[in-house]
């Protein structure tokens, strides 16, 4: 146990599962002391946040779902109740359609491309919108994001938009709550099997590729992913914001 996030409220939204890249970061952080908080979507994400937490003691979850302002509204409020402050923010929440990542990008439709970009886009705003009024003693923001905002990953499709935007999102929020001494950062995750990646066409092939060409010749790991989180939900990285962190073990890198 450390205590770089001691007696620190943080809020974690996005776990799903054990594989979840939100719940790596979760254990890391209730590993540095943190007090943490969490959100499901639905009663089958509730039972097996419950299942995964039981061991953790005591730890708090509410619904949430970020397309709906009245349950982000009750779910602040009740943070607000409860804690007071807030000290830590993990937006974990990213969808897009089946169809849309397994056609062509051309054929994305209306309606998938506003799904896509409202859920792991406009929830971002959302959520700091609300989370700002209980950091009252500065705190930190991160969200996560992938290196298909900024190259072409085939079968990637309108979520690597959906990631472009969170990327200048972040940047825009971050000028914006500085001067709350509230940061805002990403981590683009390396490619790390996960529900959503599943979604994704030929994900085994870049998970290989990855681990041919990266530096460290190697994938990562949740562990990578959690002790960089820890660092910026902590003070060490007190002046770091508005920021890209690629845990990806060097491979955004490579030229080839």
């Amino acid at each position: 146990m450390g205590d770089l996030l001691k007696d620190k409220n943080i809020l974690i939204m996005g776990v799903r599962n054990k594989w979840s890249i939100a719940w790596g970061i979760a254990k890391a952080a209730k590993e540095q002391g943190a007090n943490l908080i969490f959100t499901y979507l639905g009663e089958r994400e509730k039972e097996s946040l419950l299942k995964l937490t039981e061991e953790m003691g005591d730890v708090a979850s509410f619904p949430c779902d970020v397309s709906n302002d009245e349950e982000l509204d009750a779910l602040f409020a009740e943070i607000k109740n409860r804690y007071g402050v807030l000290h830590g923010v993990v937006h974990a929440i990213a969808f897009a359609k089946s169809e849309d990542l397994q056609d062509t990008f051309v054929n994305t439709s209306r309606e998938g491309f506003r799904i896509a970009m409202d859920i792991s886009v406009y929830s971002l705003l959302a959520v700091s919108k609300r989370a700002r009024e209980l950091m009252t003693e500065g705190g930190s923001i991160i969200t996560l994001t992938y290196r298909g905002s900024v190259k072409v990953y085939p079968g990637y499709n309108v979520m690597g938009v959906a990631k472009a935007a969170l990327e200048a999102s972040v940047r825009y929020i971050a000028q914006e709550l500085g001067g709350q001494n509230i940061r805002v950062n990403a981590i683009s995750a390396g490619p790390i099997k996960t529900m959503s990646a599943k979604g994704v066409k030929n994900f085994s092939d870049i998970l290989s590729i990855v681990e041919e060409k990266s530096f460290l010749k190697r994938n990562i790991t949740l562990e990578d992913l959690g002790g960089s989180a820890v660092y910026l939900l902590s003070e060490l990285s007190s002046g770091v914001t508005g920021e890209v962190l690629y845990v990806d073990a060097g491979y955004n890198n490579m030229g080839l």
